[in-house]
């Protein structure tokens, strides 16, 4: 039997806040930041804000209302221990991305699990996905693996017409010779 969840006014208006960042980001990530000083929360938050990311610390109890609210429910046991989350608006990798290079450099910070384009994964999974090239580049070779047997078939098919074009040309000048003799 789920339980109403009885939220004060004053917080009514965080979870409302989480409710929209998370509906609007493309990319989320839930960290645990224990640990880190002041400057490496500086450094961290730097990195960040110049991908467009914003990074919160955040309750979790209010955090779990607000993904309910929305289902994704699939949050819920990340939701444990002092926690902060990034929200990427533009690039849904991004976030992943920032966050996995900085945890390679502090070893107290620890990437718990993240939504990508609405789906949940875990932290091993994130540190796959931030091994991904750039969408660009994933888009770039998608198009140059079309766009290669398509080059091919047209070298194919234009070998047929080139070869007819340059037996025409040799009859051609053959019957020029016998019409000038």
């Amino acid at each position: 039997m789920e339980r109403e969840v009885k939220v004060r006014p004053e917080k009514e208006a965080v979870v409302q806040e989480v409710k929209d960042k998370l509906g609007r980001a493309k990319g989320v990530v839930l960290t645990e930041y224990r640990g880190l000083n002041v400057q490496q929360l500086s450094d961290l938050r730097r990195r960040l804000r110049a991908q467009s990311i914003d990074y919160h610390v955040l309750k979790n109890t209010l955090v779990r209302i607000a993904a309910n609210e929305i289902d994704l429910n699939e949050l819920e046991p990340y939701l444990v221990g002092p926690m902060a989350i990034a929200f990427g608006y533009d690039d849904p990798l991004a976030p992943v991305k920032v966050l996995s290079e900085f945890a390679r450099g502090v070893k107290n910070f620890v990437l718990k699990a993240g939504l990508v384009e609405g789906r949940v994964f875990d932290a091993k999974a994130l540190q796959s996905i931030a091994l991904l090239p750039p969408k660009e580049v994933l888009l770039a070779k998608v198009v140059g693996g079309l766009q290669s047997p398509i080059s091919g078939l047209v070298y194919v098919l234009n070998g047929p017409v080139q070869k007819l074009a340059m037996a025409l040309g040799q009859i051609a000048k053959e019957k020029e010779a016998q019409g000038a003799a």
